[in-house]
């Protein structure tokens, strides 16, 4: 997963001005650097405008994704990704990048230019969600409850594998009042119907 390109773009002068944009082209050959650059700014710039205000998209080209958030102001965001990278986590970006260059321009949706006080901003934002995992904390808790679910269940496996089914020792248990044998028969019943994962 990878980010190329991070944008804010003034959607309210036509052609759309790019405000502030860093990129991360590194990963291609030094000779064809400069073309692709010029061509996620060019997609950069063409998603933001076609993106409705108060909307927020993402748009597919090849092997990159262009993620838009346009506020009504006329301010858009623009995270270029790969194919890859998750669209949450992406889009969530694009408003964090519009509500900080917000607050550190106040006029922001009339300017033609940026200034570059957001510059060292961009540049951190573009290395830190190169893995979403660690710069997303939603993501980062999903995949903790992932790898647990996967522990629990390799727990019941190993349990079921040693040829010990759970079925058996409840009938088996003394420690188990009536009742409760009665609830765990029952529960199953009535969860027959659905397979746990």
């Amino acid at each position: 997963m990878k980010v190329f390109l991070l944008a804010i773009v003034n959607t309210n002068s036509k052609p759309c001005n790019v405000l502030e944009k860093v990129s991360d082209v590194s990963s291609f050959s030094f000779f064809q650097r400069s073309s692709i650059d010029d061509f996620l700014t060019f997609f950069a710039t063409t998603v933001a405008e076609r993106t409705s205000p108060g909307q927020r998209q993402g748009v597919d080209e090849n092997n990159y994704t262009a993620f838009a958030y346009n506020r009504t102001d006329g301010l858009a965001a623009v995270v270029i990704t790969d194919t890859e990278y998750p669209n949450r986590v992406a889009l969530s970006l694009a408003g964090k990048l519009l509500d900080e260059f917000s607050a550190l321009n106040p006029k922001a949706s009339e300017l033609t230019k940026g200034d570059g006080r957001f510059q060292p901003q961009l540049n951190k934002y573009l290395v830190d969600y190169q893995s979403p995992r660690q710069a997303d904390v939603i993501m980062n808790v999903q995949m903790e409850l992932d790898e647990t679910k996967v522990v629990l269940h390799k727990t019941i496996e190993s349990v079921l594998e040693r040829g010990e089914r759970l079925d058996n020792l409840v009938e088996k248990s003394n420690q188990l009042s009536d009742q409760s044998k009665m609830f765990y028969k029952t529960a199953k019943k009535t969860n027959s119907c659905c397979s746990i994962m």
